[in-house]
């Protein structure tokens, strides 16, 4: 079973991707509230794939981003975004990050970007 870390500030959100992905068959090991809690959570758990969010407080997804790949260039990490924010989700792509999903998310686009990511 695939092990999934959840970022983002908003709880509803992390509720609503963490329903997709168990509905999916995958694990969520963790969730994460800003980026200091991602970096932390991802060292202890080990994560296959993160979805990060890329506003949040205390450290924002891209700051996370490039601290994730710095402990671990293998990781496998995909973005989301809100409408509006291609030129932060080209950062997070130059940070590291496989891959972006925007939200509102399909939870299609959601299992097809960590299926990709994860090869």
């Amino acid at each position: 079973m695939t092990k999934v870390l959840i970022v983002d500030d908003a709880a509803f959100m992390r509720m609503m991707i963490r329903d997709i992905l168990e509905k999916n068959g995958f694990e969520v090991v963790g969730e994460a509230s800003n980026g200091i809690k991602a970096v932390e959570l991802y060292k202890k758990e080990k994560p296959e794939v993160v979805t990060m969010d890329i506003t949040m407080p205390d450290m924002d997804g891209i700051e996370a981003v490039k601290q994730i790949r710095a402990f671990d260039p293998e990781s496998k990490i995909i973005m989301c975004s809100a409408m509006g924010q291609q030129s932060m989700v080209m950062d997070a792509i130059r940070a590291g990050a496989r891959d972006f999903i925007v939200k509102p998310f399909q939870a299609d686009r959601v299992i097809e970007a960590i299926r990709k990511a994860i090869g």
